[in-house]
């Protein structure tokens, strides 16, 4: 058996993220499953570096599937190009080692959330920006996205309702501005379930000066969903990297 891995990009928009369902056929992992099973007549299952929420987008996703065709990879990723929804498409496709596994080998992800801070939303980004007029204190907001590097117990940010871990490891956070479009980079071992977006919604409330730096602190110790701030939505957030 081959094992091939890939570079997908993708506008979350009309999805319900990456992971197949039962009840929808709008997932990514779901759509190239179907191309592929049709082209090689096997029964392909594709395996992800992770999940991304419904809406969320992707512009470096990896992922990596076993066949025994022997179809060539640039025919393959021509197959895909022609098949797959015009809002999904498949980079790059190599033969790797049987041993590469596109999520348990992750090290890091980069994430981007975008936050356009102008007057007017711009009708060209809209599906890809969070339009939020208000004046955000982003020196503040830095001295906040601070507190949350390193590793911590995350369970106040996140929707999580399983018995899976809630300490995860935060690399970095930077937060620039350049003509009103605000982006916050995360880079982290991993993340849970609606994680940076709930982070995002929280630094938000500190760049109002609804919350103080120094409450992330209390946020974390409390472990309460309820102690952190809103849901950011999901159309400001991209998958940039995944590091191996």
């Amino acid at each position: 058996m081959r094992n091939l891995r890939m570079t997908i990009a993708y506008d979350g928009t009309k999805y319900k993220g990456w992971q197949k369902q039962k009840d929808t056929d709008l997932t990514i992992q779901g759509k190239i499953e179907a191309v592929l099973t049709k082209m090689t007549e096997e029964e392909i299952q594709v395996i992800g570096c992770g999940r991304t929420d419904a809406g969320v987008h992707a512009e470096n996703y990896i992922a990596n599937f076993h066949t025994a065709s022997s179809y060539k990879t640039k025919k393959i990723l021509a197959y895909l190009y022609e098949y797959l929804p015009e809002d999904i498409v498949v980079k790059s496709m190599e033969e790797v080692s049987e041993r590469f596994h596109a999520r348990y080998n992750v090290k890091s992800k980069t994430y981007v959330y975008t936050i356009n801070s102008n007057k007017f939303r711009d009708v060209f980004n809209r599906k890809y920006v969070f339009h939020l007029a208000d004046k955000l204190d982003l020196s503040k907001m830095q001295a906040a996205a601070d507190r949350l590097i390193g590793t911590h117990d995350f369970q106040s940010f996140t929707n999580e309702r399983s018995n899976k871990s809630t300490v995860k490891t935060i690399h970095s956070i930077a937060i620039h501005e350049n003509n009103g479009l605000i982006r916050i980079e995360f880079n982290g071992n991993s993340f849970l379930w609606n994680m940076l977006r709930i982070i995002v919604g929280t630094l938000i409330e500190v760049g109002k000066g609804t919350l103080l730096p120094d409450d992330i602190e209390i946020i974390l110790q409390e472990r309460k969903r309820w102690e952190a701030g809103p849901l950011a939505p999901a159309k400001g957030l991209c998958l940039v990297d995944v590091q191996y």
